[in-house]
């Protein structure tokens, strides 16, 4: 699934592409993907412009001039491409714009979504209401961290991974950012003292920057909106590395099984 790092990269595309342009077409090919799409989608779309393009956790929110936000979610497979010859029978939704650009949403297991919204209600959206803190914004920091963290009784990666208390982070970034901080993913969360979260709380900002940076990470379905893949994979320290020496210490990096969800991590680097 797409995380914070590549839906940042798509948000900063779109955004570059498409910015104060109107839609001029909207071909819906099906009624649904997870849930039922808007009733009368096109007719609601076509003539409106975008006015900017924001993020949400893992959730893209283009506002349209009209006070409404088009709201999507790329699920486990979503894609979303520009221009280029149609995508076949998955290609759900194709947008066209003022100037000629195409905007085909692509998602061959149907776990995406799409809502239209008004936009200053968006915080009472069903699938926004309850999220977490935003890792890149400039007030998270150490003693916020903390703050989430503290009395909780659950491993700390399951804790990083937990959309109600900070977004974003999914099982990639979180074993990333664990290992630069040197905390282990089963230490509890909140055993966590001030100085441990300062340092988890820089690993966490510098590891999704760095991944934004490299148009996030392509494992499997990922591509970014010109088409172009991700490279962060090529940085990994330990995620899908196991067996594989430790870049600090050489001890084999170690995987195991945290709430259902593949973990690395250096047993020796990481307390």
């Amino acid at each position: 699934m797409p995380e914070l790092p590549e839906v940042e990269t798509i948000r900063r595309g779109l955004a570059v592409r498409l910015t104060g342009t109107r839609i001029t077409g909207v071909e819906q090919r099906r009624p649904d993907l997870r849930f039922p799409l808007p009733e009368r989608l096109a007719s609601r779309l076509v003539g409106r412009r975008t006015v900017r393009f924001a993020r949400r956790a893992k959730y893209l929110l283009a506002a349209l001039d009209d006070g409404w936000t088009l709201l999507l979610h790329l699920g486990m497979s979503g894609r979303l491409v520009f221009d280029g010859p149609p995508r076949g029978p998955h290609e759900h939704l194709t947008f066209r714009f003022e100037g000629g650009t195409v905007l085909r949403f692509v998602d061959p297991r149907r776990f995406g979504a799409l809502d239209l919204w008004p936009s200053e209600r968006l915080d009472e959206h069903p699938l926004l209401r309850g999220l977490g803190v935003e890792p890149l914004e400039p007030g998270f920091d150490g003693p916020l961290l903390l703050s989430l963290l503290q009395g909780r009784r659950l491993p700390l990666k399951s804790a990083l991974m937990d959309q109600r208390l900070l977004v974003g982070v999914g099982n990639i970034y979180a074993n990333e950012a664990l290992f630069r901080a040197r905390l282990s993913p089963r230490r509890l969360a909140g055993t966590v003292g001030p100085e441990r979260a300062d340092r988890l709380a820089r690993a966490v900002r510098e590891v999704l920057e760095a991944a934004i940076a490299k148009g996030g990470t392509t494992l499997r379905d990922y591509v970014q909106a010109n088409g172009e893949l991700g490279s962060f994979q090529n940085d990994f320290s330990v995620y899908e590395r196991e067996g594989e020496p430790c870049p600090a210490c050489g001890r084999p990096i170690r995987r195991i099984v945290l709430a259902g969800r593949a973990t690395y991590f250096c047993s020796r680097c990481q307390r």
